[in-house]
C-alpha cells in the first residue's frame, strides 16, 4: 500500500494544487523534493561559446530559468541590457516575469499562447530584420535551430545554464522511506542513481511524466508502474489520483 510519495518537484506554491486534494482524499504523505536544480555558467565558460549578447536585438525565452539566467549572466559579464531591446517569450506568465529585472513594456515583448516556441514563429517573422538571441540549456537537440533557420531568421542559439542533481544530504539518505517516486525528466531518474548507486526498487513504485522520462527507468533497468500523460489522464496528478484509487 502506498502511504508516502516523493515528488521529485518543488513544492506547489499554491494551496489550491490538485496535489494537496490527493493527499486528503487518500490519506497519503506527499515530499516535494528536487532530485535536479538549474545551475549558472560562469561568466568564463560562456565567453568560450564566443557569443556577443550585445549583438543581438532580440532575446527569446522558453522559460523562467532562461530569463534568470540571461539577466544574472550579463551582469557577471558587465553587459548593460538596451532600453530597446525585445522580448519574445512563449506563454504570457513568462512575459510577465521578465518585470523581475527590466521594466515591461508591451511594444518590446511578444508571447506565444501555447508555450511551444513554434507558436511564437510567426511573431517572430513579422520582425524579420531583428537578430535573435536565444538562452538554453545544456540538454537540448536541434529542434529550435532547424525551425529558426526554415524561417530564414538571423538567430543563435546559446548555453547559459545547465541541469545538475541536487544532491541528498546524508540524513536524506539514511531517512529514505518512501512507498513511491514520481519523476518528471530523464535528468532526475539520472540523479536517482547518482545519490542512490546502490537503490533496489523492490516494492517501491515509480511513476513518470514524458515518454523519455519513462525510457529512462527502464533502461536503468527498473519497474515502470505509472506512466502520464495518456489519453485518459493528460496530467500527472490525474494518473496518480488513478492509480490510488484502483490500489484501495
Amino acid at each position: 500500500m502506498v502511504k508516502k510519495i516523493l515528488v521529485s518537484q518543488p513544492k506547489p506554491t499554491s494551496e489550491k494544487s490538485p496535489y494537496y486534494d490527493i493527499a486528503r482524499e487518500y490519506g497519503v504523505e506527499l515530499v516535494f523534493r528536487p532530485f535536479i536544480k538549474v545551475e549558472r555558467l560562469t561568466a568564463r565558460e560562456f565567453r568560450q561559446q564566443k557569443v556577443n549578447i550585445s549583438a543581438y536585438t532580440a532575446i527569446v525565452f522558453t522559460s523562467r530559468h532562461a530569463i534568470d539566467n540571461f539577466f544574472q549572466l550579463a551582469k557577471d559579464l558587465r553587459v548593460s541590457i538596451p532600453e530597446d531591446l525585445k522580448y519574445f517569450c512563449v506563454t504570457e506568465t513568462i512575459a510577465l516575469y521578465i518585470q523581475k529585472y527590466v521594466q515591461y513594456r508591451k511594444r518590446k515583448v511578444f508571447y506565444g499562447s501555447t508555450g511551444k516556441i513554434a507558436d511564437l514563429v510567426p511573431q517572430m517573422v513579422k520582425h524579420k530584420t531583428e537578430k535573435y538571441l536565444v538562452p538554453m540549456s545544456d540538454v537540448h537537440n536541434n529542434s529550435v535551430t532547424e525551425l529558426l533557420d526554415s524561417k530564414k531568421l538571423i538567430h543563435k542559439e546559446c548555453v547559459m545554464y545547465r541541469t545538475v542533481s541536487d544532491d541528498f544530504t546524508p540524513e536524506e539518505v539514511a531517512n529514505f522511506d518512501y512507498d513511491m517516486m514520481l519523476f518528471f525528466s530523464p535528468a532526475g531518474v539520472q540523479a536517482l542513481n547518482k545519490n542512490f548507486p546502490d537503490f533496489e526498487q523492490g516494492d517501491i513504485k515509480i511513476g513518470t511524466f514524458g515518454p523519455a522520462t519513462a525510457k529512462e527507468v527502464t533502461e536503468k533497468g527498473l519497474r515502470l508502474d505509472l506512466s502520464a500523460p495518456t489519453p485518459e489522464f493528460p496530467s500527472m496528478t490525474g494518473a496518480l489520483r488513478n492509480f490510488l484509487k484502483n490500489q484501495q
